[in-house]
C-alpha cells in the first residue's frame, strides 16, 4: 500500500510498557559488547567515532513537531516510547501533554526504589506534565 493513502490513525506512538524497558536493556548490552569489541581491535589505533546526537526537533521542553501526527487522546500524558532514535539505547521514556509539549523521564528507578511503573510516580508524571 502506497504511504501516501495510510490512514491518518497510524502512528508510531507506542506505550512505555515493560518489555519496552526490557528491549531497551537488550540494546544497551548489545551495545556494550560491540563497543568492548571495537575497543579491543582499536587498541593500538587512534580511531576516533563520531557520536549519534539528539535530533533538534524532539528536545526536551518543545513541541513535537506535526511531521509526527497527532497524538492519540489515551496516550496524552501517558509514557511513551522515545521517538528520537538518539534515545534508543537510554534508559528513558518519553510523555507528550495536551499542548503537544515533550517531557522526558529517565526509565530508572527514582530514589533507588520507586521504578518507571509505579502508581505514585505515574501519578507524579501526570501532575508535572499537566498543561
Amino acid at each position: 500500500m502506497d504511504p501516501l493513502f495510510w490512514p491518518s490513525e497510524t502512528n508510531s506512538f507506542r506505550r512505555f510498557t515493560p518489555e519496552s524497558l526490557a528491549a531497551i536493556e537488550e540494546r544497551i548490552a548489545k551495545k556494550k559488547t560491540q563497543e568492548a569489541k571495537v575497543n579491543w581491535k582499536n587498541k593500538d589505533q587512534g580511531v576516533e567515532e563520531d557520536k549519534p546526537t539528539p535530533q533538534l526537533d524532539l528536545k526536551t521542553c518543545k513541541k513535537l513537531p506535526s511531521l509526527y501526527g497527532d497524538v492519540p487522546v489515551e496516550l496524552i500524558g501517558e509514557p511513551l516510547e522515545d521517538l528520537d532514535p538518539y534515545y534508543s539505547d537510554h534508559k528513558t521514556f518519553m510523555v507528550i501533554n495536551k499542548r503537544r509539549t515533550i517531557f522526558r523521564f529517565s526509565a530508572t528507578p527514582a530514589l533507588g526504589i520507586v521504578g518507571p511503573f509505579n502508581p505514585v510516580r505515574k501519578a507524579a508524571i501526570k501532575i508535572l506534565t499537566h498543561s
